[in-house]
């Protein structure tokens, strides 16, 4: 059967790349959502308008998804700053945070019914600070955090929850650092090939590739493992 796909961030970047490859992949339906209205010309494409800050219009568009068989929450901000201003750290947290986790509970029942997956994309910030934007990173660790806890808590759901550490990409967002980039496409093809062998962490680039064998058979892999037992058979609450 052909997914279902939803994209947050779809309008430019990883999130264009990765409407382009679920349909090059025969998804039956995208989700591809955006804060201002989005044309598409395959007609199995859905635009879905709402601001990640915005609980109720979260709400309302997630109450028009019917079904959903994976959920892809890549939209996000990166600004410069030095920490010395804590709006900033609200800012990120709002949207990087904050908005993944709104977006997510609003699908889970849709998630849960077809016992799909919640890919959330994050970064290498997400485990080394990247000190020019350290709000950015503050954030995106905190979502992975908060990937880990959901991979635990809907497990029993037959939820899989993948958290996607990219290096650096050829974005908007990443336009000022001068560095070695991968391109939109081939980290959205990354993702797809990490979901569907199943990857708990993916690492879509070659910068970030160079940390998987280390991860995966790390120290700190192994204690999330853990932790993940102290809830194994317990019911999760809805």
């Amino acid at each position: 059967m052909s997914p279902s796909v939803l994209v947050t961030g779809a309008n430019r970047g990883i999130g264009h790349a990765l409407v382009e490859e679920a349909l090059a992949r025969g998804a039956a339906r995208v989700y591809a959502c955006t804060r201002q209205p989005l044309s598409h010309p395959d007609g199995r494409v859905t635009n879905l308008v709402f601001d990640l800050t915005d609980g109720a219009q979260i709400r309302a568009a997630a109450a028009t998804v019917e079904s959903l068989d994976i959920l892809i929450n890549n939209a996000g901000v990166a600004r410069y700053d030095d920490l010395g201003d804590p709006a900033a750290i609200t800012e990120h947290l709002a949207v990087n945070l904050f908005g993944t986790y709104t977006v997510t509970q609003a699908l889970l029942p849709q998630l849960t019914r077809s016992r799909g997956a919640i890919v959330n994309v994050l970064s290498t910030g997400a485990l080394a600070a990247i000190p020019v934007i350290p709000a950015y990173s503050i954030s995106k660790a905190a979502a992975f955090s908060l990937s880990q806890s959901w991979r635990a808590l809907l497990a029993g759901r037959g939820v899989r929850v993948h958290a996607v550490m990219t290096g650096p990409t050829d974005t908007d967002m990443s336009r000022g650092l001068d560095i070695p980039k991968a391109s939109p496409q081939s980290v959205a093809r990354a993702i797809f090939n990490g979901v569907e062998a199943g990857a708990e962490e993916i690492f879509p680039d070659p910068m970030s590739v160079a940390l998987e064998p280390d991860w995966t058979g790390g120290a700190v892999k192994a204690m999330e493992r853990q932790n993940a037992g102290l809830v194994a058979g317990q019911p999760v609450a809805s």
